[in-house]
Formats: structure tokens, C-alpha cells, sequence
């Protein structure tokens, strides 16, 4: 283990985009076993095979730009997909209602009856039933 430890000094390692080139190429070869098209298992060598040249990369700083890169593109998508996650988490003990005035996403508990909800940013009231 000390000399993988040896080998990888220097080298950018693994982040968000070789993880999700990793996954992507994955996908394309389990496609391939089951489509039989030659050049999806081609693109997933390809991918694979850049997404190791960054982990193994010494260039640092240039493998740095292209994730943050990345980052940056997908971050509406990640903020969706966080959002629908946390909400999926508390549907059990919690209903989700918009304001009326300002489409404000408003979450009330569960279980509480009628309820007067204070929207905290247009501070519109209104009368919902958990």
C-alpha cells in the first residue's frame, strides 16, 4: 500500500469529473452488452482512459480549472437533484405549499390541521391544512 501511496505523490488524484467519466463509461460498456454496438464500447474506452490520464495527471492545476469547470456547469443540475432529495427525505413529516403572492417553496408539518402560514419573504398569510 506505501508504494501506491509513493506513486500517487504528485499527482492530481480523483474529484466529481473522473468520478462521473468513470460512471459514464461504465454505463456505455453495460449498454454495449447489451445493444452490441462497437462504438459505444469504443467511446467508454476513450473516457475511461481520459479520465485515468487525469487521476494520474501532475499537472494539478490545469486538472483543478477543468473540475471547477465542471462544477460550475453542472451546478444547477446538483442543486436540483439536492433539493428533490431533501424533499423526498421529509415527505413523511412535512407538506411543502407555495405563497400565493410570491411562489415562495413554503414546508409546514405534517399532522397539524389547518394551519396559518407567514410567508417569510413576501410576509403574505394564508390558511393551508397539513
Amino acid at each position: 500500500m506505501n508504494w501506491l501511496r509513493k506513486f500517487m505523490t504528485g499527482r492530481y488524484g480523483v474529484d466529481k469529473l473522473s468520478n462521473t467519466l468513470i460512471i459514464i463509461s461504465l454505463i456505455l460498456f453495460v449498454t454495449n452488452m447489451f445493444a452490441r454496438v462497437e462504438f459505444l464500447y469504443t467511446i467508454g474506452l476513450v473516457i475511461l482512459f481520459y479520465s485515468y490520464f487525469r487521476i494520474l495527471s501532475k499537472n494539478i492545476s490545469k486538472r483543478y480549472q477543468e473540475n471547477m469547470k465542471f462544477l460550475n456547469a453542472t451546478k444547477p443540475i446538483r442543486e436540483k437533484a439536492n433539493k428533490l432529495k431533501r424533499r423526498v427525505k421529509s415527505l413523511k413529516t412535512h407538506k411543502y405549499y407555495k405563497c400565493p403572492e410570491c411562489n415562495q417553496e413554503l414546508r409546514v408539518p405534517k399532522g397539524k390541521g389547518k394551519v396559518n402560514i407567514k410567508c417569510p419573504n413576501c410576509k403574505h398569510k394564508f390558511v393551508r391544512r397539513t
